[in-house]
C-alpha cells in the first residue's frame, strides 16, 4: 500500500495493545461479542477440521469453538496473552487452502488494508470454508467523537482527528464480495455500555490500547481545557436520566463461505416456474411500455 492509504500507526498500535494486555485488559467487550459467537457457530450444523483465531485481543473465542473445530491456532497481533502464533493480520502466515474456519473478534477494524487482509483469508480457507468476523463499525464512540470536535474547535480554533474512521455497514459487505466469498452475510447491533463520566470511558480506551492510533494524528496531547470542556459536552448531550452517560460500540459481524460447487447458487434471471403474483393471491400487473 502507498503511505497516502495509511491510516493507522500499526506499529504504534502493536505495542499499545501488549502495553494493554499486561496491564489487565478489560474484557467486557470481547466477553460480549464471545457470547454472540457462540450463538452464531450454534446454527452452523457442521464440524471444522482445522480453525484460526484471528487477531482476537483476548483468547475468548476458543471456548465457542470446543465442539465445532478440531485444532485451534490462535493468531495474536501482541504477546501478552496465550497464543500460537505472533503475527500480523494484514500478511497472515497460513498456506492456501489450509483453514476450515476463521473467526475474528474487534482486530481487523484495525488494519489499513482491510480488503487485502480478507483476501488473504479467503485464500487461507479451503472450498466451503467460512469466515466469522465482528469489527467495530461506523456508529462507533459517536458520542466521544462529537464531543472531542466540538471541543477542540472551541478551545484551539481547529480540529484534529481523534477516532478511527470505523467501516460502513454496506461498504464492508461490498468487501466481502470483492474478496471472493460466497453466500455474504453481514448484520450489526448496538451495544451501549454505560459510565459515570467521560474519563471512565476513556480509561477504558487507553487500557483496552484504543488510544488514538491515526497517522494523521496530532503529536501533542490534548489541552487540558479541551479535555474538560469535551467531557462537559458529553455529559450535557449524552446523559441518562439517572445522570450516567451512554457510549455506542457498533458491533459488525461479517460471515462468508469459500466458493464449492455445493453451495446454493441463484437462479437465471426468467428461470422461475411460478409467479408471484400467483403465490400472492393478487392480479398481475404489467408495465406500459409506451410511457418510456
Amino acid at each position: 500500500m502507498s503511505d497516502q492509504s495509511l491510516v493507522f500507526d500499526r506499529a504504534l498500535g502493536r505495542s499499545r495493545l501488549r502495553r494493554a494486555l499486561a496491564g489487565g485488559y478489560p474484557d467486557f467487550l470481547l466477553q460480549r461479542v464471545a457470547g454472540d459467537l457462540d450463538e452464531r457457530l450454534g446454527a452452523v450444523l457442521r464440524q471444522f477440521e482445522i480453525a484460526a483465531d484471528l487477531g482476537t485481543p483476548l483468547p475468548v473465542a476458543g471456548p465457542m469453538l470446543q465442539g465445532k473445530a478440531g485444532r485451534l491456532w490462535r493468531l495474536a497481533e501482541a504477546p501478552g496473552a496465550p497464543c500460537d502464533l505472533i503475527g500480523d493480520l494484514e500478511r497472515l502466515p497460513f498456506a492456501a487452502g489450509s483453514l476450515d474456519l476463521a473467526v475474528s473478534l474487534l482486530a481487523l477494524q484495525g488494519v489499513n488494508d482491510l480488503p487485502g487482509a480478507l483476501v488473504q483469508i479467503r485464500r487461507a480457507l479451503r472450498p466451503d470454508g467460512l469466515l466469522i468476523a465482528c469489527m467495530l463499525g461506523g456508529r462507533t464512540l459517536q458520542e466521544l467523537r462529537q464531543a472531542l470536535l466540538e471541543a477542540e474547535s472551541e478551545t484551539t480554533g481547529g480540529v484534529s482527528p481523534r477516532i478511527a474512521p470505523f467501516g460502513d455497514l454496506r461498504d464492508l459487505g461490498g468487501l466481502l464480495q470483492r474478496a471472493g466469498f460466497a453466500l455474504p452475510v453481514i448484520d450489526s447491533e448496538i451495544v451501549t455500555v454505560r459510565y459515570g463520566d467521560a474519563f471512565g470511558l476513556m480509561r477504558d480506551l487507553r487500557a483496552m490500547g484504543w488510544a488514538n492510533g491515526l497517522l494523521a494524528r496530532r503529536r501533542t496531547p490534548l489541552r487540558r481545557g479541551t479535555l474538560l470542556r469535551a467531557a462537559a459536552i458529553y455529559a450535557e448531550r449524552f446523559a441518562d436520566p439517572d445522570g450516567r452517560l451512554r457510549a455506542t460500540f457498533e458491533c459488525v459481524w461479517l460471515s462468508g463461505w469459500a466458493p464449492h460447487e455445493s453451495q446454493q447458487k441463484p437462479l437465471k434471471p426468467g428461470s422461475a416456474k411460478a409467479r408471484l403474483a400467483d403465490a400472492l393471491g393478487v392480479p398481475e400487473i404489467k408495465p406500459d411500455r409506451h410511457d418510456g
